[in-house]
């Protein structure tokens, strides 16, 4: 399975889906051990250190310095790795909103990282995002 790369399809298709919990990102130094407990959804090695994705509890029942306190919506399409324009439409969108946005891709879906703050408004975009995609 390869996923969808056509970009009228992939917007008119998403279904957003806000999961549960509040996450963080928090970076170790490199050579740090990940202290145990933390259960990243994702994990990026850079040559500064180790970015984790992880739940605000988990976070601070780590002792760790937390940054951008968000939501993780899940895009709902299994989106091609290969598909242009898909995160770029939609982060766009909510640019203009003026909402910062972090997102990831993995193999079948794209997940967004959302201001904790502005959660609804988010998905209140991305739904009208496709449903104007349907037309």
């Amino acid at each position: 399975m390869t996923g969808e790369t056509d970009l009228k399809t992939l917007l008119a298709s998403m279904t957003p889906e806000l999961l549960a919990g509040t996450y963080v990102f928090i970076t170790l130094a490199p050579g740090f051990a990940q202290p145990q407990g933390l259960d990243p959804v994702m994990t990026f090695r850079e040559r500064e250190g180790v970015t984790l994705i992880v739940t605000e509890e988990a976070a601070m029942a780590a002792g760790l310095t937390a940054a951008f306190r968000c939501r993780m919506v899940t895009l709902n399409i299994h989106s091609s790795l290969e598909a242009v324009g898909f995160l770029a439409a939609i982060t766009t969108r909510l640019a203009a909103a003026g909402m910062g946005v972090n997102p990831v891709s993995a193999f079948y879906h794209d997940h967004l990282f959302v201001p904790a703050d502005r959660t609804e408004e988010a998905l209140e975009l991305l739904v009208e995002m496709a449903r104007e995609n349907r037309v």
